[in-house]
């Protein structure tokens, strides 16, 4: 019954029960029935995809992604807790243009130009991006290096070795529902939730570079887009994979981002020994370009 609009619908199997099913108009969830031949949700997908039902299709993964993860309040917003999650967007920023070049290389060397093409642009693109944690740390007074050795976010070590599994995996089209789902997270950050970050400031401090580039004020509302318009012209069977990609990179985001919290005072003892005296903030900006 769908053979007449089988050209503007998209579907994906995201977990064993779970069928994302996307149309431009519209999105839902279809719970396949086994053994059902004729069932065309439980089948792999096999037509073009479309900008508008391609993005439908990956949102949706990431949102049921967030759903099957029991939420809890996250601790009380601090400066302490900022410092702790600044080290957690280094460490995922840091290693990303390698692990995306080695993605480059990995497309090109299968004859995958287009996936090749996105890969090298987006290692590009992230390049630095682990300086502006660096250095919105350093201006909080403390010794931004040591400060990212000593801090190791548990939630940030589980999407970098997803990350890195992707990439190394026989097919590493995951790194691609990877980025993606990473980068449009990030816009659900809008300019209310940056003011208040930089309200908890110390006065004159200016702290949140990197969150103005992660951000829906930032470059990643374009880098969304450009993913989303590639996607869309990739097979079915890569669609669906990163399809999948999106809803497990997702799931690993929200269920992590439930624990591993230390305490204020925990981070305070950590990060005492590590405080500076006052540095120019122009001369760690150039020692940070060099």
């Amino acid at each position: 019954m769908f053979n007449d609009i089988s050209g503007h619908i998209e579907w994906a199997r995201v977990a064993p029960d779970k069928v994302v099913v996307a149309t431009a108009d519209r999105v839902w969830l279809y719970q396949p029935s086994s053994g059902n031949s004729s069932d065309l949700f439980a089948q792999p997908m096999n037509v073009a995809g479309s900008v508008a039902t391609t993005q439908k299709l990956l949102d949706t993964s990431i949102i049921l992604a967030k759903r099957a993860v029991s939420s809890s309040r996250p601790p009380a917003f601090s400066l302490m807790l900022w410092i702790w999650r600044l080290a957690g967007q280094y460490h995922l920023t840091h290693s990303a243009p390698q692990l995306l070049e080695e993605a480059a290389l990995r497309f090109a060397a299968a004859g995958r130009q287009t996936l090749a093409q996105w890969a090298t642009e987006k290692a590009v693109e992230e390049r630095g991006h682990d300086r502006l944690a660096l250095l919105d740390i350093q201006s909080l007074g403390y010794d931004a290096q040591a400060v990212v050795e000593a801090l190791v976010p548990p939630s940030a070590q589980v999407l970098m070795d997803y990350f890195t599994r992707s990439v190394q995996s026989p097919d590493p089209i995951g790194c691609v529902g990877y980025s993606y789902t990473m980068e449009r997270l990030a816009l659900t950050t809008g300019e209310e939730h940056i003011q208040a970050v930089e309200a908890l400031l110390p006065s004159g401090i200016k702290a949140t570079r990197f969150l103005h580039v992660h951000s829906g004020v930032g470059s990643d509302v374009e880098h969304v887009q450009e993913t989303i318009e590639m996607v869309s012209g990739l097979s079915p069977e890569e669609r669906t994979h990163i399809a999948v990609a999106c809803y497990e990179t997702a799931l690993l985001r929200f269920s992590s981002s439930q624990e591993g919290y230390p305490t204020d005072e925990e981070l305070q003892e950590v990060l005492k020994p590590l405080a500076l005296h006052p540095q120019p903030q122009e001369e760690f900006e150039s020692l940070l370009v060099r």
